[in-house]
C-alpha cells in the first residue's frame, strides 16, 4: 500500500499470492522498489515457514506433542476426581505412602517439582502435578477441596507447616497427615491443623529397639499388615460405612450377620478411646470405628458386603 499505492484489497491479495508462492499475475506492474520489497517478503515468509515446519517436526519426533496430550488428559482427569489423596513430595516417605495407598485402591495425586522424579512418575503412569505444594494455586489444581486427605512429606518442616496451614484454610474438614523431622515441629504442625504428625526417625528407631526386646512380637505385628497386599491385613470400618440397620446395635449382631471370617479386634468410641478385643455387647454409635483382622480374601469379602 505504501510503496505501490495499492488499495487494501489489492495489497492483501498480492501479499497472499506472494507468501503462498502461488504467483498469479500482478495486480499492476511493480516498480523497482516494489520488486525489492516482494523479494524480501518471499525470503522472510519462506524462512518463517521452514522454521515452523522444523519446529513442529522436532516437537513430534521428541515426543513433546505426545507428552502435551498426555499431560492434558492427566490434568482433565484430576479435575474430575474426588475423594482422592494428595501426597506432597515423592521422596522416600512420599513414595512409601503412595505405594500403600495404591495397594488399597485409593486414587492419589502427587505434587512434585523435581524434573527427574516427575519423569519417573510419568513412566509409572501415576497422577501428578508439577508445582510447589506451598503455593495455594498448586493445591487447588490438585483438587484440595474435593480430596479426602492430604499427606505432606516435604523434607523441610517449615514448608510442611505452610502446606498444613494452606490446606486447612482451603478445606476445613480434610484429613491432614504431616511428616516432621524435629521434635519441636510436632506441636507447630498440630497447631497449624495437622490431624496426625509422623516422625520417621522416631518410629524407625523405636521399631528397631523393640525388635531387640521383643523380636517375636514385632515380627508377628509386621506380618499383620495394613499394606493391603500382605497375606493378613487390618481394615478400619467407620460408622458411616456400617449398614444403617446395625446403627445402635451391638457388635455381636454385626459380627453374626456377616460370615466373612474377619475378626473384630478393635473399637474406637467417639471420644477417641480405643478398646482392644472389644466386648461384643458394645453398641455401634455415631462417631465410632471398628477394626477387623483377616486374610486378603476375607477383607475383600467384608469390603464387598459393606460396599467399602
Amino acid at each position: 500500500m505504501v510503496i505501490e499505492n495499492y488499495n487494501l484489497v489489492d495489497a492483501f491479495y498480492m501479499t497472499i499470492i506472494t507468501v503462498s508462492t502461488v504467483g498469479f499475475k500482478e495486480v499492476q506492474p511493480l516498480s523497482v522498489e516494489g520488486r525489492i520489497f516482494t523479494a524480501f517478503l518471499i525470503i522472510f515468509s519462506f524462512g518463517i515457514f521452514a522454521y515452523t515446519v522444523s519446529y513442529i517436526t522436532r516437537y513430534i519426533v521428541n515426543g513433546d506433542l505426545q507428552n502435551y496430550f498426555k499431560n492434558y488428559k492427566v490434568d482433565a482427569y484430576i479435575d474430575r476426581i474426588s475423594d482422592h489423596v494428595i501426597v506432597c513430595g515423592y521422596g522416600r516417605n512420599g513414595a512409601q505412602a503412595v505405594k500403600t495407598l495404591l495397594a488399597y485402591g485409593k486414587e492419589v495425586v502427587i505434587i512434585e517439582n523435581d524434573d527427574d522424579i516427575l519423569t519417573r512418575l510419568k513412566e509409572a503412569n501415576l497422577l501428578y502435578i508439577k508445582g510447589d505444594a506451598t503455593v495455594e494455586k498448586t493445591l487447588v489444581r490438585a483438587g484440595i477441596t474435593r480430596a479426602k486427605a492430604i499427606i505432606t512429606t516435604l523434607p523441610n518442616d517449615a514448608a510442611n507447616v505452610f502446606v498444613v496451614l494452606t490446606a486447612r484454610e482451603l478445606a476445613s474438614s480434610i484429613q491432614i497427615i504431616s511428616r516432621a523431622s524435629e521434635d519441636s515441629s510436632e506441636k507447630k504442625l498440630r497447631i497449624a491443623g495437622s490431624n496426625n504428625v509422623i516422625m520417621p526417625d522416631r518410629v524407625g528407631g523405636a521399631h528397631m529397639g523393640s525388635l531387640v526386646v521383643t523380636p517375636d512380637v514385632y515380627e508377628f505385628l509386621d506380618h499383620i499388615s495394613v499394606m493391603g497386599s500382605n497375606e493378613v491385613n487390618l481394615e478400619e470400618i467407620p460408622y458411616k460405612n456400617i449398614p444403617s440397620q446395625f446403627h445402635g446395635k451391638k457388635l455381636s449382631e454385626l459380627d453374626n450377620s456377616y460370615d466373612s471370617g474377619c475378626l473384630i479386634i478393635g473399637y474406637r468410641n467417639p471420644e477417641g478411646d480405643y478398646k482392644v478385643n472389644p466386648d461384643p455387647q458394645l453398641e455401634i454409635i455415631p462417631g465410632c470405628k471398628i477394626f477387623v483382622l483377616g486374610t486378603q480374601s476375607q477383607i475383600r469379602q467384608i469390603n464387598t458386603l459393606l460396599q467399602l
